[in-house]
């Protein structure tokens, strides 16, 4: 199959015009009657609801109320910035909600969703209307980037959509330096790519380096010292312009343990799990798949991993005609190189700092618009031997529908006796339906060439039709499948969004809440504090503490009911179970079969919009004073199992500490020789005198409440408390994550701040005294950060105006 070139003669704008528009309107018919149904809320299901929305709405508050330092409603307290300069702080879109109330918020993500489509589609026309003759190819390719698989299934993650759009510009500004000369263009793309996403940044440097090497490798352009000089101006402007951003989200975020797993062994060359050389494989030949619900490798251990990159109507069609052209190209040998990182788990961890604690594909939008490059060159490609391309890409899609459709498996009843079934996939439903819309599309692809070979723009119109066509209907059908298979649609509609006055509570925003077996991240919808949180991004310090407990937070906080210490301990005078959830007795309920709470000491409250709501007896507020320490040492011996009721006996201090405040905690060399020696298993402490039980609990909660504050207020770039010490010298106890940008005064002097108990703050307070305590935060890096931004900002001045000067004096 083959077909001649005729040149358009729309002007450039208008191709431009065309590429978004046409994303728009298809974005629009897919997300809109979604949108209707719910009267004005786009909900999708898992991270996209819970996540997404409530990020949304408590930022934007935050952002409005001046609230940009420490966010008391994300977990127990984490640094604004560098916990949501990840999810939403770079991206225009969020900015743009701004000027809304907040309540309207939640109304906006939809249309804000539609719009990063069309801007995704004219971001990768403006990078591929060089390298095509015809600017409706241009357009096409725009398309199949901005429909293809790896933007529809990233749908449950709204926030990567930004670095698709960032992408394409990236590198049109590294083509327009190259090829066409051009200056600063580059610095301020970097910039913004950055700016927009640190994470997705690192993968895109790596890439533009990739890219910048193999077309420099092949001579596609001439290398050239000096040009390459003025480039790496431009990337360490555009870079340390970012550090205002930058610096404090890199401070905030060392010692999360999700970065902090390397490569190791064998794993780094090969995947443990096989099923997931498939899955990359198959990403491309057939429509996305749905995180949380993979149906063609189950078992891959990839539900939430972004292996997807199909490409609407042309598959890999497009990208096997032009692999298969005679001609040596950089693209051809580019697209090699990414297909062997794929493959490979050490190459494929590069993309995002060599982090290997879980298997993530979220660069692959960068193949995604590679493979869009390819199919469109080889559609304008006289040479492209189309009915080979159809040939390989219809047997290898049914190859693989073949082979995991009718794979014999033979499980294993309840009874013991085996059973043997058909096909190795998920659901057999679903499978097929998957299997059917990549060969239709395939089959659309030969009518569509057939009929209009030849016959520019014909073809062209055709083939974008069909695209939005193919991706329309597949598309439909997974958004269709996520939205039906919601389990938090109708709470968070019905019962949660916007509902906060609903509660009547007075003193919610005070204290902390806890919610048991609810939908994630209620807490951050009504902008209350609350010890339960689904977000990766959080203060280290609450990182360190739960793994000292023995307990695994990972991307939630969700304390279970066995360490119902550390309800006590963080303050929490509410718990809400949503009574829609379960009857009880079951799991989701608060109550269990004999009609007990199912942790102690726990009394029914009220209902308020479908909640149940309680309240605990052993509440402990705010800011309370231990008359027990012990060192880590010390603390260590206790099992796990009682770790969440043993830190509410003592406060757990450093062994420095414990001789820096030695006539608090009763520190003395002599006394703590046998601990430090060569048998410290003989050494008597108090941690072995710790008596457990509900009983017990209660007494020692009821022991701190009398030694706790008297008020506890939240401010805007921190808190104050008011404590009346009745006793000596001691070290009053905030269960808020230590930070290194809190300062505190007590009666207006300054106190030093202690990280005690395996993450959060202490202060001495002086004995016998009244004391007004107040503690305020400042982000760390940010003074740092924007005083380096601004130096970068001068030294782009001064480039740009060298610039300027040198070409003046050029044309004379």
């Amino acid at each position: 199959m083959t077909h001649t070139l005729k040149r358009t003669t729309l002007k450039n704008r208008h191709y431009a015009l065309l590429a978004f528009g046409l994303a728009l309107l298809a974005a629009s018919i897919l997300f809109i009657p979604f949108i209707i149904a719910n009267n004005g809320v786009f909900y999708y299901y898992g991270d996209f609801n819970v996540q997404e929305i409530p990020f949304y709405q408590l930022c934007h508050d935050a952002v409005r109320n001046g609230e940009i330092g420490w966010s008391h409603t994300t977990d127990l307290g984490t640094d604004f910035l560098s916990s949501y300069s990840f999810y939403l702080l770079g991206s225009p879109f969020f900015w743009l909600t701004i000027p809304f109330p907040n309540e309207f918020v939640p109304y906006l993500i939809g249309p804000l969703l539609i719009l990063k489509f069309a801007c995704a589609s004219l971001a990768a026309y403006l990078y591929l209307k060089r390298y095509v003759s015809n600017k409706s190819y241009a357009v096409l390719g725009g398309l199949l980037y901005a429909l293809s698989g790896f933007s529809i299934y990233n749908v449950f993650f709204f926030h990567f959509h930004e670095p698709m759009i960032m992408f394409p510009l990236l590198l049109a500004a590294l083509d327009s330096f190259i090829y066409d000369k051009k200056r600063v263009v580059f610095a301020i793309a970097v910039f913004a790519a950055c700016v927009v996403n640190y994470y997705f940044f690192v993968g895109q440097v790596l890439f533009v380096v990739m890219y910048y090497l193999m077309i420099m490798l092949t001579k596609t352009c001439r290398f050239k010292i000096k040009e390459f000089f003025i480039l790496a101006i431009e990337v360490i402007i555009g870079f340390a312009a970012t550090a205002f951003i930058l610096l404090p989200s890199v401070i905030g975020l060392m010692g999360n343990p999700r970065l902090d797993s390397l490569p190791n062994g064998w794993n780094s060359l090969v995947h443990d799990l096989p099923q997931r050389y498939w899955l990359i494989i198959i990403g491309f030949f057939f429509p996305a798949d749905m995180p949380a619900f993979p149906v063609f490798t189950p078992d891959s251990n990839c539900k939430w991993a972004s292996v997807a990159g199909w490409l609407p109507l042309f598959g890999m069609t497009g990208v096997i005609a032009f692999l298969q052209t005679k001609k040596r190209d950089w693209l051809k040998k580019l697209i090699t190189l990414l297909m062997l990182f794929a493959f490979i788990p050490v190459l494929n961890s590069m993309f995002q700092l060599m982090n290997s604690s879980i298997y993530y594909a979220r660069w692959f939008y960068m193949v995604v618009l590679m493979m869009s490059l390819a199919t469109i060159r080889a559609v304008e490609d006289n040479e492209a031997n189309w009915n080979r391309a159809v040939a390989w890409s219809t047997g290898i899609t049914a190859g693989i529908a073949l082979l995991i459709g009718l794979m014999p498996k033979i499980t294993e009843n309840d009874d013991g006796t085996e059973k043997l079934s058909i096909g190795v996939q998920a659901t057999f439903e679903r499978f097929w339906i998957y299997v059917l819309m990549a060969l239709m599309s395939i089959l659309a692809f030969v009518l569509i060439f057939k009929k209009f070979k030849g016959r520019n723009p014909h073809f062209a119109i055709a083939s974008i039709t069909g695209v939005l066509i193919v991706s329309l209907v597949s598309s439909a059908f997974i958004i269709t499948t996520g939205v039906l298979s919601s389990s938090t649609t109708k709470p968070i509609k019905e019962d949660i969004l916007n509902s906060r006055e609903d509660i009547e509570i007075d003193d919610l925003e005070e204290v902390r809440s806890d919610f048991y077996e609810c939908v994630d991240n209620t807490a951050m919808h009504w902008k209350i504090p609350s010890i339960n949180c689904f977000q990766s991004s959080v203060s280290t310090s609450i990182m360190e503490f739960y793994s000292e407990m023995g307990i695994t937070r990972d991307v939630a906080s969700r304390p279970s009911t066995s360490a119902y210490g550390l309800r006590g301990l963080f303050s929490c005078k509410y718990l809400f179970d949503y009574r829609a959830d379960g009857e009880s007795g079951s799991d989701n309920s608060f109550i269990n079969e004999d009609g007990d709470t199912k942790m102690p000491y726990w009394k029914y409250l009220k209902t308020c919009n479908g909640f149940d709501i309680y309240e605990n007896e052993c509440y402990i507020p705010m800011g309370f004073a231990y008359d027990s320490y012990v060192t880590e040492e010390e603390f260590d011996r206790v099992g796990d199992i009682h770790k969440t009721e043993a830190i509410l006996y003592s406060m757990v201090l450093s062994k420095e500490q414990m001789k820096k405040y030695s006539d608090i905690t009763g520190y003395s060399d002599k006394k703590y020789k046998l601990l430090y020696g060569k048998n410290p298993e003989y050494f008597d402490s108090v941690v072995d005198n710790y008596r457990y039980g509900d009983k017990n609990y209660k007494e020692q909660c009821t022991k701190l409440a009398s030694s706790s504050c008297s008020s506890f207020e939240y401010t805007k770039n921190g808190f104050k408390a008011e404590y009346n010490n009745q006793s000596d010298d001691n070290l009053l106890f905030f269960s808020v994550p230590y930070s290194e940008g809190f300062s505190a005064k007590v009666n207006g002097e300054d106190v030093e701040i202690e990280k005690v108990n395996y993450g959060f703050m202490a202060i001495k307070v002086p004995g016998y005294t009244d004391c007004e305590i107040e503690f305020t935060y400042e982000t760390p890096g940010l003074s740092a950060g924007i005083k380096i931004s601004l130096t970068a900002l001068f030294a782009f001045a001064v480039y740009v105006i060298t610039i300027i000067i040198y070409k003046r004096k050029s044309k004379h």
